[in-house]
């Protein structure tokens, strides 16, 4: 037995233990995939049906077996028709590549608080005033086809800009905002409703389309409530509620900021010739 065990260990070589490294870490992010979304209650039904399936063809219960068979068969076409949401998003989460320069890496420290200091401006003074708003920052996802449900604008960021935009009773304050970088993309947009029936009845349409838009892209979605003032932010599929101007402050610079964090994060893993040469490049940019 001992001869055999060490048989094993000698014969795995470096790529076998890579090989067995990416599996494991592929398969890990998959169940926390899983476990974010509404399908776990699923896969957990799914393995059900797959152990009653092999129990019945252990035992020779042909028409169980035959009847669990051609539900797997189906099951896997309901899968994708049920959930092409979260497998939309899984996809998108895959595509994603931190190597691609971010939009918010062309922003220096000084422009960004000019930028931040425009959104809270105005984000503060709709929670003083009651103002219903939402605001909707691309991330890497673009979100090209929600701007073409509203009216392009292609504007800087101000305060001013935001306020025109959502002040009660003009033409474009019941939609979203999408905004780009430094820019207002589109205002008016329509975003998709979020599916999940557990929320609170008392998150309104703003609320529910900020969670839809999250759970199919990755951009972070800020919302102010027309009846009670409350800011709140949606990311990733979930929301944050009872924020303050500060913390809406701190989100945003962190945003957009990372741009240059990821970029140094970079740099940092590679050989020193190739980052001082990554560097130089950016620079004569």
């Amino acid at each position: 037995m001992q001869n055999f065990f060490q048989n094993i260990v000698l014969s795995i070589g470096i790529t076998d233990v890579i090989d067995i490294l990416i599996v494991a870490f592929v398969v890990y992010k998959v169940l926390g995939f899983i476990r974010e979304t509404r399908a776990e209650q699923l896969i957990k039904g799914l393995l059900i049906l797959v152990a009653a399936t092999f129990l019945a063809d252990a035992f020779d219960l042909y028409t169980i077996s035959w009847i669990l068979n051609g539900t797997l068969t189906l099951g896997v076409i309901a899968l994708v028709i049920v959930f092409q949401p979260e497998l939309r998003r899984g996809l998108e989460y895959v595509g994603r590549s931190k190597i691609v320069k971010s939009p918010f890496g062309q922003f220096d420290k000084e422009k960004a608080k000019l930028i931040v200091s425009a959104f809270t401006k105005a984000i503060d003074e709709f929670s003083k005033c009651k103002t219903g708003a939402l605001i909707v920052v691309e991330r890497e996802t673009a979100l090209s086809d929600i701007a073409e449900t509203g009216t392009t604008l292609n504007a800087l960021v101000s305060a001013e800009l935001l306020g025109n935009i959502f002040y009660e009773g003009a033409p474009l304050h019941d939609g979203a905002v999408i905004i780009r970088g430094d820019r207002v993309m589109a205002a008016g947009c329509v975003l998709p409703l979020t599916q999940n029936n557990q929320l609170s009845s008392e998150l309104g349409t703003r609320h529910r389309a900020a969670l839809g838009i999250t759970e199919n892209s990755d951009a972070l979605v800020l919302v102010v409530s027309e009846e009670t003032g409350i800011i709140s932010m949606a990311d990733n599929g979930k929301l944050s509620r009872f924020l303050d101007i500060k913390s809406v402050e701190k989100i945003l610079l962190n945003l957009y900021l990372s741009g240059a964090t990821e970029e140094k994060k970079l740099f940092s893993f590679m050989p020193p010739f190739l980052s001082k040469l990554g560097r130089k490049t950016n620079a004569s940019k």
